[in-house]
């Protein structure tokens, strides 16, 4: 296969149709932009005709001026369709069920009057100028006969795109393939794809569709939707373009950046291992696998994927399983000089914490070398006090007592919470560090209103060297900044050893 395989991203409309999930105007907005910075050729913002809200949402994105073409959803409905018209989209996908369960249960019409409604509504878009994408909801437990006709009907009344949905994710990939390539044979436009994941088979699908002649591809970052989601957008580009040998428009370095956006934005927290954008993708603790991919990475990496490809980077981590090599690379390249004994001890001591079911972390690792080398640096910042006032009719505001590089700082911030608000005065302490926090987690460790939290962190500096560090306290704040201050002292240790 040669041809190039175009993206759909539903993101914004069926994504946010995943259980627990709303998105504002202004969250929508940005993520449209970063679909478009990441090389999205269609983006499906809204359903015009749901709500004056969405509408607006809509709207807006269709009027920013961004270089995928925006999308409406409607029904096979006259007033559907006006809401899209209103919303300024350039495509209006309009959809109808067609398996006999839908029809009977969701729609109660007959197939022929889905048909007509079908033909009636393709036709009316077109009549005001519009690009079509017909879709046949529920696809793949429609009649094939029945599939087949209404493809063709709307086909010839003017559909530029064709979409078979998986709509409740039943397909097995060479079922999909039979699928697709039956209709591939009795129509010329375009045909487009939309899988559900209620097997886990919503990108094998989606493959076997391309395989099978499809021409676009239906996805969601990080793998949103109802029930168990759609195929997900990384892993979909990435199996096409490294695994299949495809083209698509996609800029793939920004991949991981796209995904904690979402992330962020919908609370929905992506496993450590993900593939593609997981935190784990490009992770090795083994110390087979840290010792092959430090000699050549392909050894136990997939080598046509890389970490550089999709905004990763590749991360060799500590714990029980860790091998010799893999540690004395870590410690190397934060500027520690040991030797073979005392390797030996530093490996003992991060099994033995691994033994203990803890996760041990880079700050953890450089504070056992540090142990054992006798090696402990003056910190640059050290905490000295922190208060912190919040209430529900007070915005949070945090001031911090510092001493920095031997001199006493105060700074105080505000913030969404007293986390938050804290954390803003650590950098308020630093000024301006180019010290970003990459990552944040707590856990609580013991039960009750006074459980310990383990506030675990990950801080980046303006070089993109990361560490992580740990702190455990009663008082989740405190746990926090003593985490970021860690960190940072790691940081600026490592710095002032490179130089």
């Amino acid at each position: 296969m040669t041809k190039t395989i175009t993206f759909f991203d539903t993101t914004l409309r069926d994504g946010e149709q995943t259980p627990n999930v709303s998105l504002t105007n202004e969250q929508k907005f940005a993520i449209a932009g970063a679909l478009d910075k990441l090389g999205i050729d269609v983006i499906e913002a809204g359903f015009p005709a749901s709500s004056r809200g969405e509408l607006a949402a809509t709207k807006s994105i269709a009027r920013a001026g961004l270089r995928p073409t925006i999308c409406g959803l409607a029904r096979v409905l006259k007033p559907d369709i006006d809401a899209c018209l209103d919303a300024d989209v350039g495509l209006i996908h309009i959809f109808a069920s067609t398996s006999d369960v839908q029809l009977e249960h969701s729609m109660k019409k007959t197939r022929e009057e889905v048909y007509d409604l079908s033909i009636e509504a393709v036709d009316y878009v077109k009549q005001h100028g519009m690009q079509c994408l017909f879709s046949a909801m529920d696809a793949t437990r429609t009649d094939l006969g029945f599939l087949r006709y209404i493809c063709k009907g709307v086909e010839s009344a003017g559909a530029d795109i064709i979409n078979i949905p998986d709509t409740v994710g039943v397909m097995a990939p060479s079922k999909m393939y039979d699928l697709i390539a039956g209709i591939r044979a009795v129509i010329a436009v375009p045909i487009d794809v939309h899988c559900h994941n209620d097997f886990g088979l919503a990108v094998a699908n989606s493959l076997s569709a391309v395989e099978a002649g499809a021409n676009q591809v239906q996805v969601t970052v990080n793998g949103l939707g109802e029930r168990a989601g759609n195929a997900d957008l990384a892993q979909t580009v990435m199996s096409l373009q490294s695994i299949f040998g495809l083209t698509t428009h996609i800029n793939t370095e920004h991949l991981l950046e796209t995904s904690r956006l979402v992330e962020r934005f919908t609370k929905i927290n992506l496993p450590p291992m993900a593939p593609v954008v997981g935190e784990n993708a490009f992770s090795h603790e083994s110390g087979i696998h840290s010792r092959g991919v430090i000699e050549c990475a392909d050894t136990f990496e997939p080598g046509i994927m890389t970490p550089e490809m999709v905004g990763q980077r590749r991360r060799l981590v500590a714990g029980k399983h860790a091998g010799r090599h893999a540690v004395r690379e870590m410690l190397r390249d934060a500027s520690f000089s040991i030797t073979e004994a005392q390797l030996t001890d530093i490996m003992n001591r991060v099994k033995d914490l691994g033994d203990q079911g803890r996760r041990v972390t880079d700050i953890d690792l450089y504070t056992i070398a540090e142990a054992v080398t006798n090696d402990v640096s003056e910190p640059t910042i050290m905490l000295d006090e922190l208060s912190v006032m919040t209430g529900n009719r007070m915005t949070p505001t945090a001031t911090i007592k510092a001493t920095v590089h031997g001199r006493t700082k105060v700074g105080a911030r505000v913030g969404v919470g007293p986390v938050d608000a804290a954390i803003n005065a650590v950098h308020a302490v630093l000024g301006s560090s180019g010290l970003q926090l990459k990552t944040f987690r707590i856990d609580a460790i013991s039960g009750g209103t006074d459980a310990l939290a383990d506030v675990i962190v990950g801080v980046e500096d303006a070089k993109g060297h990361l560490v992580s560090a740990r702190a455990a306290r009663n008082d989740i704040v405190v746990a926090s900044v003593e985490a970021m201050i860690s960190a940072i002292n790691r940081l600026e240790l490592r710095d002032s050893e490179d130089h």
